[in-house]
């Protein structure tokens, strides 16, 4: 046997072979960009809605997903730990808090947009969410009802009684 013919041989068992690892590594690093993606698309999708169960287990996605290794996603890592920090700070004012908090997120979201390729600018990702009114109502008066119900099993608050159509005295 030739060399050439060695080589033949290895090339129709080393192919497959291959061909095999190749797809298993672009499929992962595929997987690895949409989980990315996922986590990129949930916290645009719900930025008018911070308190909303998917939007809090999205971000702690964040730094399970994103790599240091990563100039660009280390960045994004960083973004979210001085939000993340922001977030658990209870010594500033609320007023203060609300606008460090919209103005560190849209850091983050813009962060994480150039990693994934999307042109997005801040101003866009600030102003370009549609939040309903009644959505804000909704929550406020669920907030009121819920206050008030604990009020009333904490025995801070009485519910009112008015009795009406007594019955007749003999």
């Amino acid at each position: 046997m030739t060399i050439s013919d060695w080589v033949m041989i290895l090339s129709v068992f080393s192919g497959p072979i291959v061909a095999v690892q190749l797809t298993k590594y672009l499929d992962a690093k595929k997987e690895k960009r949409q989980r990315k993606l996922d986590i990129f698309k949930t916290l645009m999708a719900t930025r008018s809605y911070s308190t909303s169960w998917d939007h809090v287990m999205t971000l702690n996605r964040i730094d399970l997903e994103f790599e240091l290794s990563q100039p660009k996603e280390k960045a994004v890592i960083e973004a979210w730990k001085q939000y993340l920090d922001l977030l658990n700070d209870k010594t500033i004012s609320s007023e203060q808090w609300g606008t460090k908090r919209i103005e560190l997120f849209v850091d983050l979201l813009h962060k994480m947009a150039l990693v994934l390729g999307y042109d997005f600018d801040k101003t866009h990702i600030k102003n370009s969410s549609y939040s309903p009114m009644a959505h804000g109502n909704i929550d406020n008066q669920q907030a009121k009802i819920r206050e008030g119900i604990i009020e009333i099993l904490e025995g801070k608050r009485f519910v009112p009684m008015k009795i009406t159509n007594r019955p007749e005295q003999s």
